[in-house]
């Protein structure tokens, strides 16, 4: 059994590629899909904007970025990808020749890359026809992503983004109140503003009564 079986397989389990296989049937698609790790430092760049991703990724530890610069030169975060979920799939599996994203570890982190490229190929192996149907549903969950990403984008004002990002993290935790990924630097970059018009907004929605807030934990008062 590999190492990274033997270290890493219950967190590759909470990803619905992986989820319930064996030791031997996760060894056995990390092996066709020509896994390895690498581990990155905080502010290291995984992969630049300009070049294609010929790999996707699943986050062993750590937290990534996936972001974009904006036409003033402005960092936009797409993504904060999370211990056990995964990132690039479609980038990777389209062969995008000029990727629009880079990613960047925002602490040290531990990747596992795979290559999607095996699964292009036609098979009659149920195991491969297995991961080729999870991979799938992988693409169609990562367009979901994107979707929510466009909901919050395309909110005329700053409050309504706040408020349809806080809804839907509410809505997830089943909960009013909730903990935010970010710090107000990368919320800012999250949202599509400024840390200081992010700050200024949230103190009025507090004053509205809307919301309440300590740091990065949050509670909705009110839609």
């Amino acid at each position: 059994m590999t190492e990274i079986v033997v270290k890493y397989g219950d967190i590759l389990r909470k990803n619905m590629l992986f989820e319930g296989l064996s030791d031997e049937e996760l060894e056995s698609a990390l092996t066709k899909l020509d896994g390895s790790v690498s581990k990155y430092k905080k502010g290291d760049f995984l992969h630049s904007s300009g070049t294609p991703l010929k790999k996707f990724g699943f986050l062993l530890s750590g937290i990534i970025q996936v972001c974009m610069d904006d036409i003033n030169g402005n960092r936009m975060i797409m993504a904060n990808v999370a211990e056990g979920e995964s990132f690039g799939e479609s980038l990777s599996f389209l062969k995008v020749s000029e990727s629009p994203v880079y990613i960047q570890a925002a602490e040290s982190s531990e990747i596992l890359w795979l290559s999607p490229a095996p699964l292009s190929s036609s098979s009659t192996d149920a195991f491969h026809s297995e991961l080729k149907k999870r991979f799938t549903s992988l693409l169609a969950n990562r367009t979901l992503a994107m979707n929510s990403r466009i909901q919050i984008l395309s909110k005329l004002t700053l409050r309504e983004k706040l408020l349809t990002y806080f809804s839907e993290i509410s809505g997830k935790e089943k909960s009013r109140t909730f903990t935010v990924p970010f710090n107000r630097d990368d919320m800012a970059a999250f949202i599509g503003t400024n840390r200081s018009a992010l700050s200024r907004e949230l103190s009025r929605m507090k004053d509205d009564g809307i919301l309440d807030y300590y740091k990065s934990t949050f509670r909705l008062l009110k839609n």
